[in-house]
């Protein structure tokens, strides 16, 4: 994986709370063990009317011709509740997402989003607010995360966020749970040469 560094870009608005990973990306497409081709059925029940995925829904904030490329998505709070399916950020960050603005996250999905190089950034709710206004105003407003200085960046409103250091140095070093474990590679080693040979 590359890291992540500097995101810049357009945001689509789902001005939805709670909204869980069966909806994120439903159960009957989790067939695959890659981690494409999940795009086309994110948010499947929302973004369809028909269950053969041929007709969009106009009313649908992602199928609006003014959100179409967007890289961010803003939504609200508890963001990715329910299982634990790791296919929820797959399907996002294989959509085109690279990073998600919310007023909070479920645990285990903020855990998936961080180990698949998908920045999830929980601002306030004031915060989360200002940005929708914002997008709503003008859905070409383009956002830039800087994840080393975390900070957000629109229009001349800036705002800070808080993410975990080792969450920080994972996604900008591009490392997810394989690769902080080669990043020991040496101690590790190290650690087995002391072991007696029977062990």
């Amino acid at each position: 994986m590359s890291g992540i560094s500097q995101i810049s870009g357009r945001a689509a608005p789902l001005d939805q709370a709670n909204v869980d990973t069966d909806q994120i990306i439903p159960k009957q497409f989790l067939t695959g063990v890659t981690r494409s081709g999940y795009g086309k059925h994110l948010f499947h029940d929302w973004r369809y009317l028909d269950k053969n995925e041929s007709v969009l829904n106009p009313d649908f904030s992602l199928n609006q011709g003014v959100h179409k490329g967007a890289t961010i998505l803003l939504t609200r709070e508890n963001f990715g509740c329910g299982s634990s399916r790791e296919h929820a950020p797959w399907a996002l960050a294989d959509y085109g997402f690279e990073a998600i603005i919310a007023v909070s996250f479920a645990d285990i999905f903020y855990g998936n989003c961080i180990n698949n190089q998908l920045l999830p950034i929980a601002l306030s709710s004031a915060q989360v607010q200002a940005l929708f206004e914002a997008v709503s105003a003008s859905p070409d407003l383009e956002i830039s995360i800087d994840l080393p200085e975390q900070t957000i960046n629109f229009d001349d409103t800036s705002f800070n966020f808080d993410i975990a250091e080792h969450h920080k140095h994972n996604l900008i070093k591009g490392l997810d749970a394989i690769g902080q474990t080669l990043e020991l590679d040496s101690k590790i080693s190290a650690f087995e040469g002391k072991r007696q040979i029977w062990l």
